[in-house]
């Protein structure tokens, strides 16, 4: 493995890149308008004030074209102001569908056969980080759209079937549908242009009525005091929004369309047969043109709610474009220079994506990158939740209320987020997850380095995590636990600024105090006997084990989790990593550096202890890590499946470079030598004197596995009859598959068999499935995992991959073997086809659909089909990281990559700038 020299760059500021710097460095607001609404408000937690806590049955989607939301707004190809106050979006009617097409449709939870899923095609299609230019496509029927048949049949379908879609149900046969492209270009912070294109695919003649909306989030029906505001037309194209905070917005239509008016406060009497307080509520616009409810808006041409309606008649084949401007300086002619400032924009895109992907790339490479990274920018939403206050209203504050009701989240009561987030997947996730997130920056960095840092601190701030440290996991359970990557993805960014000659040291320090609680939280709460063993529930990985780790055992006892034990070991490692550099700082961080440096050695020795132990979690015989089950008799066994959670322990690997920090803190070298002096059998087993230790380059290594341990796991993990499948590493190994693991309780059978798509169960709501697919964070783990133990083991150091087929690859051989299968899942094969497409005939074949990308939550873990939610973009983003990798050829760029010391060309313009 030879030494490569540092690689130069030649900076050159490009248009975006100077308003990424300007918003940064004076406050210009260019990212104060962007793609912030939900694609789902209805359904969620926040709006949910039922007494049995049914969130998806107590404000349906049957309700949300006629009900004022409380905490937030959704909307079609829509934006807001980053408070989302003043929203637009679209609506269309094609004169046949019994509902106004305002937002996206899909089943719920339990009308699912295998849990929530949007049935609508929808694709975001590019973004630059401050939303200088965005472009969104919605597919749209020209017949009318099957709502009731795809409630009923996939309500009728089992487990085992495969879903019931869209296309399944005719409605784009013959290309009956238009394609409505929505497009976002800024001539200024606050001067938005708006390009709706709309093309006819069918073979004949199309009416479509399309309803450009602004809107105004409902804040005044809530808050005494609030000023409401207005919308009303001061010409003939135009209307003027005004709002006490915001200020004022024109928004402009090109030519004279008709302006409809109303307000968006809820219909009651629909609702539930009581007179409104007003006669113009949400649902106007539906019961104007559906209902033909001439009363329905109202004639004076003002309101909290305005749609410009065009009737358009597209012929077959073509299309008709619609310009809007939306601006808090209206210019007197707003289309003049419109369509120049337009191609600007885009060009500035290009150019902007020209530079931050691989030069290396193909074509195909090149657009499935692309779109990765616009899908994680388009997945920003504005995310409002006063939990103090959400408790009062349902009477159920611990603090405040006399009542005794049981509401989830009452101990978060602390909580106040009002803040643009990166969501997993805007319609199925509207809601952050702190897990996700940690992933999701590791894409946006790419992109947007300013905003991936923010992420990453937000979750750290007194308004979100809890006093007792632990980071809030998701708004249907905040005290849920997920796997605690946040220290790693903040020694990635910062690795990323240190190698660019921008050492953020203070946002390192910002990090580390608030992951000093958590970690803090972990060992009080999860490790409570004190034996460096961990559990904490389903880690984020669903229903990978034989029972729900997040429920009480069915058999009495408790579980030792080898994925929880993993993770800390890997938290561990990454504290001690982020200590050793502020040590370089203030020498108070030698004793922390030191706490977690024995902290890891412990938690590495209780999972495979000095002689033959039956209650730890490695297998000598098996060569594998199992959860261990401790029975309420004292007794214990190991649930011997081979899933990711016996994986999972070699991403716990840390490299320390010869004469580095270490050597230079002679305190920290004193407590390190009184450990030795106090434990030899202990570094003994963990670290044996026979130079297994100390690596290439005289490379020291801190591992939970050593190179027997690596060895053997790995024999499982590139068997492609266990875990290494033609599109990734699978998340249960195929073994499983005729050979399931059942364990019998009393009569009671729990069964755990290979599954490589759909869930047959419904644990944890059985829209997820970790028993055989693949999934991106887990893989770009181990991807980090294997490059991290390639930078100790060097060239020396090779596996056969995959196993029993004779070839033999250095460990940056296999983590670029496993990159370019997950990358194969999105590019197009030798036949054009890509897998993540699955047998959608539609999508492979059809020249309008074949190119646009969807990142889904998970894979097959045989064909590659994506699974589960199909706008997952977050974790699923990771993919352009991936393709990073995949693009070079040189080992030590991918060993700086793995570790966050080698940036895009791009990334090095955003720190230079």
């Amino acid at each position: 493995m030879s030494e490569m020299p540092h690689s130069t760059f030649a900076y050159v500021e490009t248009a975006e890149q100077k308003r990424l710097n300007t918003a940064r460095e004076q406050g210009v607001p260019w990212k104060k308008w962007g793609p912030y609404l939900s694609e789902r408000q209805w359904g969620t937690v926040r709006e949910d004030y039922s007494q049995d806590g049914n969130a998806w049955n107590y404000f349906s989607h049957d309700q949300s074209r006629s009900r004022a939301y409380r905490w937030g707004e959704d909307g079609l190809g829509g934006i807001s102001d980053d408070k989302q106050l003043l929203c637009f979006g679209l609506a269309l009617w094609n004169g046949r569908d019994p509902i106004l097409k305002e937002r996206l449709f899909g089943l719920t939870n339990s009308e699912g056969n295998h849990g929530e899923d949007v049935k609508e095609y929808y694709f975001y299609l590019d973004s630059t980080p401050t939303h200088s230019y965005m472009k969104y496509l919605y597919k749209y029927s020209q017949l009318e759209f099957p709502y009731r048949a795809l409630v009923e049949e996939n309500k009728r379908r089992t487990r085992e079937d495969f879903e019931y879609e869209l296309l399944d149900t005719g409605v784009f046969d013959e290309d009956r549908y238009f394609d409505v492209f929505v497009e976002y270009a800024k001539a200024g912070p606050e001067d938005i242009l708006i390009r709706i294109s709309v093309h006819n695919r069918g073979p004949e003649d199309a009416k479509l009525h399309l309803l450009p909306t602004l809107w105004f989030r409902n804040t005044w029906s809530w808050d005494l005091g609030i000023v409401k505001p207005k919308l009303r037309q001061v010409a003939d194209g135009a209307i003027q929004a005004t709002h006490s905070l915001l200020g004022e917005y024109t928004l402009q239509c090109d030519g004279n369309p008709e302006w409809l008016f109303t307000e968006n406060e809820t219909n009651v009497h629909r609702l539930w047969a009581q007179p409104n307080p007003s006669p113009y509520v949400k649902d106007a616009f539906h019961r104007y043109l559906i209902g033909a409810e001439q009363g329905a808006i109202n004639p004076e041409k003002t309101g909290t709610k305005a749609a410009a309606h065009l009737r358009l008649e597209v012929p077959a084949g073509g299309s008709k474009i619609v310009r809007l401007r939306l601006s808090s300086k209206p210019s007197p002619t707003p289309f003049v220079d419109f369509d120049e400032a337009f191609a600007a924009r885009i060009v500035d895109a290009d150019e902007f994506y020209k530079r931050v992907t691989p030069a290396s790339l193909s074509e195909d490479e090149r657009r499935v990158h692309r779109q990765a990274l616009a899908g994680m920018l388009w997945s920003k939403q504005y995310y409002y939740f006063d939990v103090d206050r959400w408790l009062e209203e349902h009477d159920a504050h611990p603090m405040i209320s006399s009542s005794k009701r049981a509401v989830r989240n009452s101990e978060w009561f602390h909580m106040l987020n009002s803040d643009i987030i990166s969501m997993p997947d805007k319609w199925e996730y509207p809601w952050y997850a702190a897990w996700d997130l940690a992933f999701h920056t590791i894409a946006l960095s790419l992109v947007d380095f300013d905003f991936a840092k923010d992420q990453l601190l937000l979750m750290l701030r007194n308004l979100y995590s809890h006093p007792n440290g632990q980071i809030p996991a998701y708004e249907w359970n905040f005290s849920d636990v997920n796997p605690p990557v946040h220290a790693w993805a903040t020694l990635f960014l910062y690795n990323i600024e240190k190698e660019l000659g921008r050492s953020d040291i203070r946002f390192l320090e910002r990090s580390f105090y608030g992951l000093l609680q958590n970690f803090n939280w972990w060992v009080n709460r999860k490790d409570p006997q004190g034996r460096n063993v961990f559990a904490g529930g389903f880690l984020g990985l669903d229903n990978i084990g034989v029972f729900d780790r997040s429920a009480e055992l069915p058999t009495g006892g408790h579980l030792d989790q080898a994925d929880g034990t993993a993770w800390m070991a890997f938290y561990c490692q990454n504290m001690l990593e982020i200590a050793l550099i502020l040590t370089e700082h203030d020498s108070m961080y030698e004793e922390m550096a030191f706490r977690f440096l024995e902290h890891f050695v412990w938690i590495t020795y209780a999972m495979d202890r000095i002689g033959d132990n039956h209650d730890e979690m490695w297998d000598g015989t098996d060569g594998f890590f199992y959860d261990l089950l401790n029975l309420p008799n004292g007794e214990s066994m190991r649930l011997k499946v081979r899933s990711m959670v016996g994986l999972l322990p070699l991403c716990a690997s840390t490299v320390l470079e010869p004469n580095g920090i270490l050597a230079r803190h002679p305190r920290l070298v004193e407590l390190v030598e009184l450990f030795r002096r106090r434990h030899p059998e202990l570094l003994a087993h963990i670290a044996p004197a026979d130079g297994s230790f100390r690596g290439y380059a005289d490379r020291r290594l801190l591992s939970v596995c050593n190179k027997e341990k690596i060895e053997r796991i790995l024999a499982y993990m590139l068997d492609e009859d266990e875990f290494f499948g033609p599109y990734g590493i699978r998340s249960l190994s195929r073994y499983h598959l005729d050979h399931p693991f059942v364990f019998d309780l009393n009569g009671q059978e729990f069964k755990v068999q290979y599954l490589p798509a759909e869930s047959n169960t419904g644990m944890f709501g059985g829209n997820s499935n970790w028993r055989g697919p693949v999934w991106m964070p887990v893989n770009g783990l181990l991807i980090r995992g294997l490059l991290n133990l390639y930078q100790f083991f060097g060239d020396d150091f090779k596996v056969e991959c995959p196993t029993r087929s004779g070839n033999y690859m250095t460990l940056f051989e296999v983590a670029r073997e496993i990159s370019r299968r997950l990358a194969s899942i999105f590019i197009q094969d030798k036949d054009g086809k890509r897998p993540v497409y699955g047998g959608a005939k539609k999508f492979q074949d059809d020249p309008h659909w074949k190119d646009h990308i969807l990142f889904y939550e998970y894979f097959h873990g045989d064909n590659g089909a994506g699974l589960g939610a199909s706008h997952q973009t977050g974790w699923t983003g990771l993919i352009a990281r991936s393709l990073d990798l995949f693009g070079r050829v040189d080992a030590e760029d991918a060993l700086k990559i793995a570790k966050g010391e080698l940036a895009s060309k791009m990334t090095r313009e955003q720190v230079a700038g």
